[in-house]
């Protein structure tokens, strides 16, 4: 593979752009919104990577929503795996189980420590994907890797706050008066 000599290709200077599998669509084809969220998660989590301590499995996770963006855009030598989806599931779970008990009963405002809304906004983004990739009619794996990935990312914040003594700022239900 050769060296790229410019960033700027001008190949969608017309207002098209390419996929992995050698097709061009419009840049206003659906395919890009779901691709554009990808990487706009993929940029949240790189900024999680620098606030969180769960370096490790966000980085493992910036990596698979990159192989994600590469079967979405066609590419034949890359393919999500049912063990990436059990990587994440088991993390979930042995964050949950780490959890102070109680943690879970109450619907909680965004927010707390920095990391933790860093997160939050990770987690609004992937349920953003999660929308268009079941309109984009995706692999029954990438819309459960996903829809995991907002599960974990929700699990991660509040360890956050719990990891940095943030008192959860809890939902308050007001009656309305009528």
């Amino acid at each position: 593979m050769g060296l790229m000599q410019s960033i700027s290709t001008k190949t969608g200077d017309k207002g098209e752009s390419g996929l992995a599998d050698g097709r061009r669509l419009p840049k206003s084809d659906p395919i890009f919104d779901v691709l554009g969220t990808l990487d706009e998660l993929n940029s949240h989590l790189g900024l999680c990577v620098i606030k969180v301590g769960q370096k490790s499995i966000l980085l493992e996770i910036q990596n698979t929503l990159f192989q994600i963006g590469a079967q979405i855009a066609g590419s034949a030598k890359t393919k999500l795996t049912e063990k990436q989806l059990h990587i994440l599931e088991n993390e979930s779970e042995r964050l949950q189980q780490s959890m102070e008990e109680g943690w879970l009963t109450k619907f909680l405002l965004p927010g707390g420590s920095e990391s933790a809304a860093t997160l939050d906004i990770s987690r609004t983004v992937c349920r953003r994907l999660e929308r268009l990739l079941v309109a984009h009619k995706t692999t029954p794996l990438i819309q459960l890797y996903i829809n995991r990935l907002s599960d974990y990312l929700y699990v991660l914040r509040c360890s956050e706050n719990q990891r940095t003594g943030k008192q959860e700022n809890i939902f308050t239900y007001i009656e309305s008066s009528r």
